[in-house]
C-alpha cells in the first residue's frame, strides 16, 4: 500500500497563492459596485484606483505562479466570499444612509487586513522557500494594500463625522 508524503511548506505556499488568486480575482469584481455604491467623490475614485492596482495584483501573482513552475489557479476562499458578503449587506442595508460611506470603508479595510495578512505570509514563506523574486513580487503587492488600507484609514475620518453630522 502507497503511502502520500506528508505535505509540505511549499504545498501551503502554492494553496494560499491559489486562495488570494481567487481573492483577488472576486475583489475585482466588487470594486465597482463599491464605487458606485460610495457617496464620496474621493471614497468612489479610491474604490477605481484600487481597481486598477487590482489587475496589478492578479497580474504579478500570474508571475509568481510561472516563478515556482505552476499554472495560474484558483482555489475557492471562503474568507473573502464573506468578507464581500459583509461589504454587499452594507450597501444594501445602508443604500439611503449618511452612514454608507463609513460602512464601505470598514468592509474595504477588512479585504485589505486579509489580503495583508496572506501577502505578509505569502513573502515570508517565499523566502523560506528560497523563491526570492516570488518574494520580491509579493512584497510589492503587499506594500500596494498597506498604502490603501492607510488611505482608506484618512477616508474614514470625514466618513464617521459625516454620518455622526447627518444623524443628529
Amino acid at each position: 500500500m502507497a503511502t502520500t508524503a506528508p505535505k509540505a511548506l511549499d504545498d501551503m505556499f502554492l494553496d494560499t497563492l491559489k486562495d488570494v488568486y481567487y481573492a483577488e480575482k472576486q475583489i475585482l469584481k466588487a470594486l465597482p459596485k463599491m464605487a458606485k455604491a460610495a457617496k464620496s467623490p474621493e471614497l468612489k475614485k479610491a474604490f477605481e484606483t484600487h481597481k486598477m492596482e487590482t489587475e496589478g495584483h492578479v497580474e504579478r501573482l500570474t508571475d509568481v505562479f510561472e516563478l515556482i513552475g505552476k499554472a495560474p489557479r484558483a482555489k475557492t476562499c471562503d474568507a473573502i466570499l464573506g468578507i464581500l458578503d459583509e461589504g454587499k449587506t452594507v450597501m444594501e442595508d445602508y443604500a439611503d444612509s449618511p452612514a454608507l460611506d463609513a460602512g464601505l470603508i470598514a468592509s474595504a479595510q477588512a479585504v485589505e487586513h486579509y489580503e495583508i495578512s496572506r501577502y505578509g505570509t505569502l513573502k515570508a514563506w517565499a523566502i523560506q522557500l528560497g523563491h526570492k523574486d516570488a518574494a520580491k513580487l509579493l512584497d510589492e503587492t503587499l506594500a500596494e494594500e498597506t498604502k490603501t488600507d492607510k488611505a482608506l484609514s484618512q477616508l474614514g475620518g470625514p466618513a464617521n463625522s459625516a454620518a455622526v453630522a447627518k444623524a443628529a
